[in-house]
């Protein structure tokens, strides 16, 4: 028996042709892994089968869920099936979610739209979801904001709103790409789980090949709108008859050539006992106020030309710090000494803000969308004493979308035009622009394909030769920092609990932290092919 049966699907806008001919099924209970590229067709085709596919697109051919075509469905009927019988984790939650309503709310409301349930029935049931995905109550309250979590809480969030109704037919795009590896672990563990209990079927969409390998029991590997090979996950990975196919599972297991670091250590950043703490709800009108300590007393250095990176668990306070070192969070005590000057949030003091420059972890929500991609990678500009201009301005933004994947005509687009990890590329070539001495890049290849990440990773090798380029990497990928830094510390509740060499960390990790964060990561086990 057959849940979802794609056949020959096809979408263009204005002529250019999106999908073409893309054709898989799915059973009940059955996981299919949809891998490729960025900007290969992944996210079209899962809205396609959604009924959501984009503004102006023309469809073409199939879809059917339970024997239903989707592509005859009336509006209103595919409004029903939202939700209730088909459910959706987008890649960017933070965009998916509203940000005006309460998680709580924003849960209960799946429910309130397809069920005749009081609104207190919906909120105890929102309640019980959103503890099943790691966000129990008494920590994290139904009347919490969106803008109040992390980025991987707020993934979870998204992932409550899509079972809440537990559907048919669960589509997940890049689930995991927020969520450190012990929350990734928890989710991956969660959506198993509730696919053998339902028997739910489930498409996911990620560019984690070692994630996707241990969940998947078939994957479709896709390349320019077009699926260029299907088989078992235990056949594909060990024998890949597509060259696309072999270059994908290659860049997974990339190896980056970091030169070593320079023998003088000269201090570039400082950070001595940072604290920053947040005001937490009063428990009753008498009882004094208590406050989270997200960043409690951290103490580190960087010197020049050094590669430091930071891991730990979501929530942990990892982008708290990065906002604390860029003098976007204000401190409760401690310093921060940026080239021997203090960091302070001073918009008139741009000659620290030209030696740091940051990527953040949401591609999206960094950008103005009102401006072209020229406009915002030529923005750091205005940092400098003698900015280019005409010519010169216009090479140095070229120069800059080659560099990171993308091409000249690029510039002239919107940000929404591009898939979420086309703009992480867009996002790292406007903190490259200027040439800064630090870079901090927070999440910054968590939404990039295998291929592009080890392009990425590459690059920041080949910028470390020329110029001894320090960065401070925070990531939740360990495999990534492993390969592309010096040092590493490791966060927990606000606090370093453990830091050394990155090889000396890995390989024999002290604290139980490090420990649990190294057994929960997901491992690629995949030999060598010769495709045909």
């Amino acid at each position: 028996m057959t849940l979802l049966t794609v056949e020959k699907l096809c979408v263009s806008i204005g002529g250019a042709s999106i999908l073409d001919q893309v054709s898989f099924d799915v059973a009940p209970g059955e996981i299919l892994g949809l891998i490729g590229e960025s900007g290969s067709g992944k996210s079209v085709t899962a809205l396609s089968i959604m009924g959501l596919p984009p503004q102006g697109a023309k469809t073409k051919g199939s879809i059917k869920l339970a024997g239903e075509d989707i592509l005859t469905a009336r509006e209103r009927r595919l409004c029903q099936l939202r939700g209730q019988a088909m459910g959706m984790v987008f890649q960017e939650p933070m965009t998916a979610l509203n940000p005006l309503l309460p998680i709580g709310a924003q849960v209960a409301e799946t429910i309130l739209v397809h069920e005749r349930v009081s609104k207190a029935e919906a909120l105890e049931r929102a309640s019980q979801t959103l503890a099943r995905v790691g966000l129990p109550p008494a920590t994290f309250p139904l009347s919490r904001y969106p803008h109040e979590l992390s980025g991987g809480q707020r993934q979870r969030v998204g992932i409550a709103i899509a079972i809440a109704m537990r559907p048919k037919l669960l589509i997940a795009d890049e689930p995991t790409t927020a969520l450190d590896v012990t929350t990734q672990a928890q989710v991956l563990d969660l959506l198993k789980g509730l696919v053998d209990e339902l028997q739910m079927g489930m498409v996911m969409i990620t560019h984690d090949l070692a994630v996707i390998s241990t969940m998947a029991k078939r994957l479709a590997v896709m390349q320019s709108g077009r699926i260029v090979e299907t088989a078992a996950t235990e056949e594909l990975l060990r024998k890949r008859r597509h060259p696309y196919s072999e270059a994908l599972f290659a860049a997974s297991t990339h190896k980056v050539e970091l030169p070593p670091p320079p023998a003088a250590q000269r201090t570039l950043l400082e950070a001595r006992d940072v604290l920053c703490a947040y005001p937490l709800p009063r428990q009753g009108m008498l009882t004094p106020r208590r406050a989270l300590r997200a960043v409690d007393g951290v103490t580190f250095t960087l010197a020049r030309g050094e590669r430091l990176g930071l891991v730990g668990e979501s929530g942990c306070g990892k982008s708290t710090l990065s906002r604390a070192l860029l003098g976007l969070e204000p401190l409760q005590s401690g310093s921060i000494m940026l080239n021997g000057a203090p960091v302070r949030p001073n918009a008139a003091d741009t000659q620290w803000r030209r030696t740091i420059q940051a990527v953040f972890q949401d591609p999206y929500g960094g950008f103005n969308p009102r401006w072209r991609v020229r406009s915002l990678i030529s923005e750091p500009f205005h940092l400098l004493e003698e900015p280019p201009s005409g010519a010169a301005r216009e090479d140095a933004v070229v120069d800059a979308l080659t560099a990171v994947g993308l091409c000249a005509a690029d510039a002239d687009k919107y940000i929404h035009e591009f898939s979420g990890g086309q703009r992480q590329r867009i996002a790292i070539a406007r903190a490259l622009i200027i040439q800064p001495e630090l870079i901090l890049f927070d999440e910054a290849v968590s939404a990039l394909d295998v291929s592009v990440r080890a392009q990425i990773l590459d690059l920041l090798a080949e910028l470390c030769r020329k110029r001894a380029l320090s960065y401070l990497f925070i990531s939740h990928d360990l495999a990534v920092v492993r390969s592309v830094t010096d040092r590493v510390m490791v966060m927990q509740a606000g606090k370093i609990v453990e830091q050394g060499a990155t090889e000396q960390v890995f390989s024999a990790p002290q604290h139980e932290c490090t420990r649990n964060l190294l057994a929960s990561a997901p491992k690629l086990q995949i030999k060598n092919s010769a495709f045909q």
